[in-house]
């Protein structure tokens, strides 16, 4: 079979770009091994944020007589909430589906593995191999998948990644999280909302570390109020699954410390699925366990090109899928602009949420700029105060000398609808003075972007 674009792996990746390319009129092929929508649909982005859902409604339900309602003997019911998720991610999986037959794309089911000339050998379940010609190109798009630790060997039972955390089989009543990043907080949110005895394990001083360390102490004092116990500047030296339990070693600052639970969440990043899909007898170059690629994702041998969690940069769905979209549109003939990574916003479903978006105020320092801040807090804001959403507040940071928003960082209710704002105001170059005269709607959230910038500027009016 000939096809113009082979690509393997059908994640927020690979499907977007089978679809453009199928767009822009080039004959398609998608390789999956396993279900369509890849690790985001089926086990990531998705589900976990249908499992959120039902932890927010539980935490809705709780607090009900804060807003003058009285519910009764409120309970979680942990297996309809996984059967929830795994239905919305099924869900998910067949809409993808769906767009494969309305783009016309075909999907070939197994493992593939590239060759010289731009085959791809497709070896099925059955175990036979066939092989399929891209004539334009293959693009890869395999993924990463949960880091397995020399000192956190997952078992899948009492030692498990993001996968297994979303279908344990019973709820645990306590769980120790290792790593404090998007996955690791995200659980540790859903399982402490439910009732689970929830301890967070961070090797840096502060969790969520990528972000704004005023980010980072607002969700660790928010955590610490919900009863989660936050361990910073530690580390989890071994496990003992030997009993019915888990031992957790962790060394502190202050000495060693065994925390005894029924399961140990890693959340301690991911690596690449690079392994075993020709690479090395292709000739294509990788660093670090990522392919290297130029701006438009081309490897360093032609007509081969990698997107997604398995090239430099941030591994999020989003990246992944502007990524494909730029790639496909470059083989095509046209000349899309290339990704600007500073202006990537990353978002957390936590509770509060986290947003954020190009530098943070220590960043922007460091590349020497003179800066301008300006925060608002929600505690200020109308809207928030009607919700009960009082946590948190909006962050920006502006170049004092010519007025460019250099970055943002939210925390709070709705934060992650509200950072596309801050992500398009970027792209157009509009200055702190324009956007404070930018009317926002009231009573609303996003009227915290508006005044966060008129307070850099010393015109904030509600605080």
């Amino acid at each position: 079979m000939n096809y113009d674009i082979i690509v393997i792996g059908s994640g927020p990746g690979g499907y977007v770009t089978a679809i453009r390319a199928s767009q822009l009129g080039l004959k398609t092929a998608v390789v999956e091994k396993d279900s369509l929508g890849g690790i985001c649909l089926n086990w990531g982005c998705i589900p976990t944020k249908a499992l959120l859902k039902s932890a927010n409604v539980f935490e809705y339900l709780t607090h009900a007589a804060d807003y003058g309602i009285q519910v009764k003997e409120a309970k979680a019911d942990f297996k309809a909430i996984i059967e929830r998720s795994r239905g919305v991610a099924n869900g998910m999986s067949a809409g993808i589906q769906f767009l494969m037959k309305k783009n016309k794309i075909d999907v070939i089911k197994g493992t593939g593995k590239i060759k010289a000339g731009k085959i791809v050998t497709v070896t099925g379940e059955d175990g036979k191999a066939t092989d399929y010609t891209a004539a334009k190109g293959i693009i890869l798009a395999t993924g990463a998948r949960s880091r397995n630790l020399p000192n956190l060997p997952q078992d899948g039972k009492k030692i498990i990644g993001y996968r297994e955390a979303m279908s344990l089989p019973e709820q645990p009543k306590k769980l120790v999280v290792v790593g404090s990043g998007a996955i690791g907080v995200e659980f540790a949110y859903f399982y402490n909302s439910i009732g689970t005895e929830v301890t967070v394990v961070e090797f840096m001083p502060n969790i969520v570390p990528v972000e704004d360390e005023e980010v980072s102490k607002q969700l660790e004092k928010s955590f610490k109020k919900a009863g989660i116990k936050i361990m910073t500047s530690s580390a989890v030296e071994k496990v003992d699954t030997a009993g019915k339990g888990c031992k957790v070693t962790v060394k502190t600052e202050k000495g060693e410390e065994v925390i005894e639970c029924d399961v140990v969440l890693s959340a301690a990043g991911i690596e690449t699925n690079i392994e075993g899909i020709g690479l090395e007898e292709v000739g294509i170059a990788t660093d670090k366990g990522k392919v290297l690629v130029n701006e438009y994702y081309q490897t360093n041998i032609p007509g081969y090109y990698a997107i997604g969690d398995i090239v430099p940069g941030p591994a999020l769905a989003h990246v992944a899928s502007a990524e494909g979209i730029i790639c496909v549109e470059q083989i095509a003939g046209h000349h899309p602009e290339p990704l600007d990574y500073n202006n990537i916003p990353g978002c957390t479903y936590c509770n509060p949420e986290v947003a954020s978006v190009g530098y943070t105020e220590k960043k922007a320092k460091e590349a020497g700029y003179e800066i301008k801040v300006g925060k608002f807090p929600f505690s200020a804001s109308g809207k928030a105060s009607a919700a009960g959403a009082k946590d948190g507040f909006v962050k920006l940071i502006f170049d004092a000398k010519y007025g460019e928003l250099l970055g943002a960082h939210m925390i709070g209710a709705n934060v992650t609808e509200m950072i596309a704002e801050i992500v398009a105001v970027r792209k157009l170059e509009v200055t702190g003075e324009a956007l404070i005269k930018t009317v926002h709607p009231h009573p609303t959230m996003s009227e915290a972007v508006m005044e966060a910038a008129a307070a850099a500027y010393g015109e904030v009016i509600h605080l």
